[in-house]
């Protein structure tokens, strides 16, 4: 098996910066934030570091359609059980060409799409916007019925506010 190939990394340094060093993907390339006063030798253990966090963290996020299957039964015994079969979707899988929405729901064939913007957002956030698309199998408009079943989830509004943030320092405007 091929090793995987060490991405392009840049270190910015910081005279601001006392402690903390933090590191994120641009692209192809990988941003290390470190303190100005750091040696060489600190510098390449704490990128070596945040190369490491950033391939663990980025592991964990590579969700399946079949564990995005699994999430909403869980949610469906949670919070949609006694609408029994009429909640459960035929399929649901993450899909890369919705730009305009976090998901979308056809009730007529009891599929949910799930945008792949929503991959790497916290387990919370992902369980709010696959309830509403449930919740859409069994009422398919946003009527007040429809919200009273999306509001049974307890961190429902908070995941709203984390949407429209999202939302509003990317620039789009998604929609529910």
């Amino acid at each position: 098996m091929a090793a995987a190939r060490k991405p392009v990394v840049e270190v910015r340094r910081s005279q601001r910066r006392r402690r903390t060093v933090s590191a994120y993907r641009d692209g192809e390339r990988v941003v290390v934030l470190i303190p100005d006063q750091f040696s060489q030798t600190e510098e390449s253990e704490w990128v070596d570091r945040m190369l490491a966090r950033l391939a663990a963290r980025e592991g964990r996020l590579a969700r399946s359609d079949a564990e995005l299957l699994d999430r909403a039964g869980r949610l469906i015994k949670l919070y949609l059980a006694e609408h029994g079969a009429e909640a459960v979707p035929a399929s649901v899988r993450w899909v890369s060409n919705q730009n305009g929405r976090w998901g979308s729901c056809t009730p007529a064939d009891r599929t949910i799409r799930i945008s792949h913007r929503v991959q790497d957002m916290p387990d919370w956030v992902i369980d709010y916007v696959l309830l509403h698309e449930l919740a859409h199998l069994i009422v398919p408009s946003h009527n007040a019925r429809f919200w009273a079943l999306v509001a049974r989830y307890p961190r429902a509004e908070r995941a709203r506010g984390y949407l429209e943030g999202v939302a509003a320092v990317s620039g789009t405007s998604l929609s529910d």
